[in-house]
């Protein structure tokens, strides 16, 4: 008995998957086209399933996949009767068709955006990208939205306020489409999540390491309070503060929403303690404020490098400064093509194991560090 238990138990996932497949063969040759969506429903069993069973049919030229379903083959050259009772794909090579959902605004995202374009292009992929607004539901929206177009999976960059996270977890974790975070950090309850980022804090110490590498013994910390990568830069910079056993400096939390004073007034306290000597180097994030604090000490008689050795953290226009900057390069366009790349691992082959990718930012070096005539690209 228990024998024929084990039988029965070892063949079931077979047999099933064999029934389902032939109910959608039966149903495309019944109906011309279905929907996954409603197919799956009918069925009783999850889009993600049925999607990976529509591909396997697709593989072995038994039906035609399209975007959000499936169809007869055209016999004679013809197109199926009720073909166009499923769109059409933008492209007949495209296997797959992946959600991008991206906050608002920023040169930040616009990289990593075109990291997973180029990616796709390369695989044959289908891009749709949402933007998302602030709050849990507005994301919730477009997430549905897209899953309704028959997204097969999902690439999110949460807004940086999003809250509360532990919730935004939850729901993501329960999507039946497989999502990948990208430039974000999932906690632990974060379920089948997977998640591809740059190492921030990995980045802060490599440019803890630079300044300290020419006699800095005391490096400050000025980030923005608002930004999502801020807590990792500092526990990177603290780790490599104290890993090198140099004296720990200030950090400072420049405000830039909400009531945020005038740029000269948000980094004031920051300029004090140039002035006195207090801080003779410092880390800088992001760009545009290292930029800013240049010209406010350049104004005051204060000089970079000379009297500040100074290494911003992006790299997006830090070489535009009057003083081209020392920057920390997060890898914006490789993020997102990892990104891309694994959610086509997952989909191609479900039962591989999760994945949480940290990609390594590396060191720009120019004038504004004082490193002379060692001009370059580091990792260090």
């Amino acid at each position: 008995m228990k024998e024929d238990d084990s039988l029965v138990t070892e063949r079931g996932p077979k047999v099933l998957a064999d029934e389902r497949r032939k109910a959608i063969l039966s149903a495309v040759e019944r109906q011309g086209s279905i929907t996954v969506k409603e197919l799956a429903a009918e069925m009783g069993v999850s889009a993600v399933t049925l999607r990976q069973d529509v591909r396997e049919l697709a593989d072995r030229g038994l039906l035609a996949r399209v975007h959000g379903g499936a169809k007869a083959l055209a016999t004679a050259g013809a197109p199926a009767a009720t073909e166009a009772a499923v769109p059409a794909p933008p492209d007949a090579g495209e296997r797959h068709s992946v959600g991008l959902v991206v906050p608002p605004g920023g040169y930040y995202y616009a990289e990593v955006i075109r990291g997973v374009q180029n990616a796709a292009r390369a695989r044959g992929v289908r891009v749709v990208l949402a933007v998302s607004g602030q709050s849990l539901s507005e994301h919730q929206e477009q997430v549905r939205q897209l899953m309704a177009g028959g997204i097969d999976s999902l690439l999110l960059m949460p807004h940086p306020g999003l809250s509360p996270l532990d919730e935004a977890e939850r729901w993501l974790s329960g999507l039946e489409v497989p999502v990948v975070l990208v430039e974000r950090r999932a906690g632990l309850m974060a379920g089948r999540l997977e998640q591809v980022a740059s190492d921030h804090a990995y980045g802060a110490a490599l440019a803890v390491r630079h300044l300290a590498g020419l006699g800095h013994d005391r490096v400050a910390l000025v980030a923005r309070a608002e930004s999502p990568n801020t807590a990792l830069l500092s526990a990177g910079y603290a780790d490599a503060v104290k890993t090198m056993g140099l004296t720990p400096g200030p950090e400072y939390r420049i405000t830039t929403s909400g009531d945020a004073a005038p740029v000269d007034g948000r980094f004031e306290e920051v300029v004090r303690a140039v002035e006195a000597g207090e801080v003779r180097a410092a880390l800088v994030h992001n760009d545009i404020d290292a930029i800013a604090l240049v010209g406010i000490l350049r104004a005051r008689g204060v000089r970079v490098p000379e009297d500040l050795a100074l290494v911003t953290y992006d790299d997006e226009v830090a070489e535009l400064s009057e003083v081209p900057l020392t920057a920390v390069a997060p890898p914006k366009q490789a993020v997102g093509s990892w990104a891309l790349d694994l959610a086509v691992r997952r989909l191609s082959d479900p039962a591989t194991p999760l994945a949480e990718i940290l990609l390594r930012p590396e060191l720009r070096v120019r004038a504004s560090c004082g490193a002379g005539s060692r001009v370059g690209t580091t990792g260090e």
